[in-house]
């Protein structure tokens, strides 16, 4: 069973999203507690499960080289796995949540033109059990806490 998460593991998660790189004495000396406090809290947060792994971040810039486009997708509720199967095998894919609404699914998209992106929503509503899709290009991003 998983414990509980305490205000200092909340306020470590929060410094992590910061800078996941970020020196254990550096966060040590941020959460006021010993180098050990925070090695153990990491490595309970990551055999719990919590903390899942460390990722690449980019810049801005770097992210929105290309073209990204969140996607919705209505989906026949008896091919849901069949679907979301073959949508997980698209490396342009980066993220796919299921979402209450009209759509059953909504996903995120990088690719490097206008011609890739095409190409992908095309393979996308070509996928059997697909109903429907919508699409939206992002043009900036305002926030992004993760």
């Amino acid at each position: 069973m998983t414990k509980a998460l305490t205000d200092k593991d909340r306020e470590l998660i929060a410094l992590l999203r910061i800078n996941a790189r970020e020196p254990v004495a550096s966060l040590a000396r941020k959460l006021q507690v010993s180098r050990t406090t925070v090695q153990d809290r990491l490595r309970r947060l990551e055999e719990t499960k919590v903390i899942e792994g460390y990722a690449l971040k980019l810049t801005d810039t770097a992210a929105m080289a290309g073209l990204k486009a969140f996607i919705t997708i209505e989906i026949d509720p008896k091919r849901t796995q069949e679907v979301v199967r073959a949508l997980v095998k698209l490396p342009q894919l980066e993220s796919l949540h299921t979402v209450s609404g009209k759509y059953d699914v909504m996903g995120m998209i990088a690719a490097a033109d206008a011609d890739e992106l095409e190409r992908v929503l095309d393979r996308i509503g070509e996928i059997a059990g697909v109903n429907d899709t919508e699409s939206a290009i992002i043009l900036s991003t305002k926030l992004d806490r993760r």
